[in-house]
C-alpha cells in the first residue's frame, strides 16, 4: 500500500512538472526543507521539491544548481545550518537552464562571490534569462547571470581533492549537463551521479525552431547514458528517486540507503520509452493538423 501511494504522488507531481507553467508552480519547489548528508562528503541543501546539493572540500564547497528565485534563501539557510559560511562556496554548477533549477543562482553568486561554471549549450539561456526550447508552457523567465567559465562533455571541476566529471547529457536542455563524482562511505568506494534530466518536460519534439536538434539530442543522450555506471541516483526533482524515503532509511539505520546499484540504468530506460511515447504522440497530433 506505502509502495503504491508512493507511485501515486510521483505521478501526480510528474504530471505537474509537465504542464502548463501557470499550473506546474508546485508548492514544494519554494517550501523549507532540513538539510542532510547525503554519502561522503555530499550534502541535500535543497527545498522540499528541488533537489540543491553541496559537496564539501577542505579547500571550499561546491554547490550543484540554484532551484528557484524564492529556493536560493532557503538553500543559503541550509548551507550556514550545516555550519559552513556562504563564501565558502566557492564554485557554482548547474545540471539544466530551467526556471526551478537555476532561478536562484543568480542571488547566490552575488552572496557567496561564487565561480560560476555552465555548458555551451545553456550559457545563453543563463545569460539572458529564459529557455530557448519551444515548450508548451511559454516563456519560464528568470535573472540572468554571467557564466564565468564554459565546460564540455568531459569537462572536470576540482576543489580541495574533489572532482566531479561533466557529462553532456543535452534534451530536456541543449546544454543539460549531469555530473559523476566518486565517494566512500563506510570504507566503501561509489560513484554518484547529479543527474540533469532525461523528462520531455513540455518540450516541443517535433519542429522545435528554438531547440531543431532536440529529438536527435534526447535520443544520443539515453545511449550514452546507457554506458554510465554509478550506484548513487541524485535527481532535481526528490520524487523521482524516493529521496525523502531513502532519508528516512538512513535516518532509522541503514548507513547504504542511497547506494541502489542499477538504479540509475532502469530510470534511463523508463525514461526513454517515455519519451518515445510522447514523441509519437506528438507526430500523430502533427499529422493530424
Amino acid at each position: 500500500m506505502k509502495k503504491t501511494l508512493l507511485a501515486l504522488a510521483a505521478l501526480a507531481a510528474f504530471a505537474a512538472l509537465c504542464a502548463p507553467l501557470a499550473a506546474s508552480a508546485d508548492a514544494s519547489w519554494d517550501a523549507p526543507s532540513a538539510p542532510y548528508r547525503v554519502v561522503g562528503n555530499v550534502y541535500y541543501v535543497g527545498t522540499e521539491g528541488i533537489g540543491t546539493y553541496l559537496i564539501a572540500t577542505p579547500d571550499g564547497l561546491i554547490l550543484i544548481d540554484g532551484a528557484t528565485a524564492k529556493g536560493a534563501s532557503i538553500i543559503e539557510a541550509n548551507i550556514r545550518t550545516l555550519g559552513f559560511k556562504l563564501s565558502d562556496v566557492k564554485i557554482l554548477l548547474e545540471t539544466h537552464a530551467h526556471f526551478d533549477h537555476v532561478g536562484g543562482l543568480a542571488q547566490l553568486k552575488a552572496d557567496t562571490g561564487a565561480t560560476l561554471y555552465a555548458s555551451a549549450g545553456d550559457t545563453p539561456s543563463l545569460e539572458q534569462g529564459r529557455h530557448i526550447s519551444d515548450t508548451d508552457y511559454g516563456p519560464a523567465n528568470f535573472a540572468p547571470m554571467k557564466v564565468d567559465r564554459t565546460l564540455f562533455d568531459g569537462s572536470e571541476v576540482s576543489l580541495g581533492g574533489t572532482t566531479l566529471t561533466a557529462h553532456l547529457t543535452p534534451g530536456h536542455t541543449p546544454g543539460c549537463t549531469s555530473w559523476t563524482l566518486p565517494v566512500v562511505e563506510a570504507g566503501k568506494a561509489h560513484r554518484a551521479i547529479f543527474y540533469c534530466s532525461t523528462s520531455v518536460g513540455g518540450n516541443v519534439l517535433i519542429g522545435n525552431k528554438g531547440y531543431p536538434s532536440i529529438a536527435e539530442d534526447f535520443r544520443a543522450t539515453f545511449a550514452k547514458l546507457r554506458h554510465i555506471d554509478a550506484d548513487i541516483f541524485l535527481v532535481n526533482h526528490p520524487f523521482f528517486a524516493d529521496l525523502t524515503g531513502k532519508h528516512q532509511r538512513q535516518l532509522a539505520g541503514d548507513a547504504e540507503a542511497f547506494v541502489v546499484p542499477g538504479e540509475l540504468q532502469k530510470f534511463v530506460a523508463e525514461s526513454e520509452q517515455d519519451f518515445e511515447a510522447e514523441f509519437s504522440k506528438q507526430q500523430r497530433q502533427q499529422s493530424q493538423r
